[in-house]
């Protein structure tokens, strides 16, 4: 949060009033079960991802009430696909060439946890006939992608803390979610997932009001814009900070001995 909100604000003790602020966020108030684990750095953009989805939330007019996270383990950079729980594996499967083979090629591996719809027959045909590796985390060891998963957690506490202020709309303003996250600042490659992944940085909409364009998209399509971004960057960063600090707080790893 201080490394965004330092690029354009400024106050006397501004570094310890956000610390203060994130610490009194109640969903940032948890602790890991472990410590995490290293992974293997991909060698490429969107060449080796991650998966996850998030359930459980409102419906939406469209009767969607999960969402689908996919994320590039190199640059952090992320898509989240609206879904209903209940969507076939043909649906699931249209929806991933569409929107991720489609702008970033096939990954040469997949890290996900052993939802039912990941270790289906079909699902695993499909991406052996693609050249994909399917990788699984363990039962007793959902942390075993590290890093990933850290992003995952991260992104669903990010996500559920959206949807506590947007209810049933969140299907709505789910691009303007994955647009604030993927030009943030991420502590882990130091700098925001769209800078990683493109090479330049980009504007985000609390610039328009500068631009003279805004006259053409209208005064209060640019407020609404502008609020919504407030409340998901927020979000954003409240549950980045949490991860960060608090990834490996009061944690450990268990050690056994010979004969446990």
């Amino acid at each position: 949060m201080y490394n965004d909100l330092k690029q354009l604000y400024w106050w006397p003790d501004m570094k310890r009033d956000i610390s203060g602020f994130v610490s009194k966020c109640l969903v940032c108030q948890q602790v890991p079960l472990r410590l995490l684990q290293l992974i293997l750095i991909p060698e490429w953009k969107w060449d080796r991802i991650t998966m996850d989805f998030v359930s459980g939330l409102p419906l939406t007019l469209s009767k969607k009430d999960s969402i689908w996270i996919i994320v590039d383990r190199l640059t952090k950079s992320a898509h989240f696909l609206p879904v209903r729980t209940d969507f076939s594996l043909d649906k699931l499967v249209e929806l991933y060439l569409s929107q991720i083979v489609r702008l970033h090629g096939v990954p040469a591996s997949i890290v996900s946890d052993r939802d039912p719809r990941f270790t289906s027959r079909f699902w695993k045909k499909l991406q052996d006939a693609l050249g994909t590796k399917l990788q699984f985390s363990t039962v007793f060891h959902p942390q075993s992608d590290g890093q990933s998963e850290r992003v995952i957690q991260m992104l669903e506490d990010m996500l559920r803390c959206c949807i506590l202020e947007f209810e049933g709309t969140w299907e709505r303003y789910l691009p303007l979610v994955e647009f604030s996250y993927n030009n943030s600042f991420q502590y882990s490659i130091k700098m925001a997932p769209y800078e990683a992944l493109y090479g330049c940085k980009c504007h985000t909409p609390l610039y328009w009001t500068e631009l003279s364009d805004n006259k053409i998209f209208g005064v209060d399509l640019i407020k609404e814009a502008e609020q919504k971004v407030v409340v998901i960057r927020d979000s954003l960063k409240m549950a980045s900070d949490r991860q960060k600090s608090y990834a490996d707080l009061k944690c450990k790893d268990i050690e056994f001995q010979i004969g446990d």
